[in-house]
């Protein structure tokens, strides 16, 4: 990890209050739950046909 980036996460760590280790492992599990999440939809869509609600 560059030294930019790196203070970049530090900054929005520290605005969270958060460690950068804390901060970090938040964003990995919200990525995934949103992963996890997006596929559940599509599985969904496939199961009972691709319907849009608008």
């Amino acid at each position: 990890m560059d030294e930019g980036l790196l203070d970049r996460v530090r900054q929005h760590a520290a605005r969270s209050g958060m460690s950068v280790q804390d901060y970090v492992v938040r964003t990995l599990i919200r990525a995934d739950f949103d992963e996890r999440f997006s596929a559940a939809v599509d599985e969904t869509q496939r199961f009972y046909g691709a319907t849009r609600l608008t």
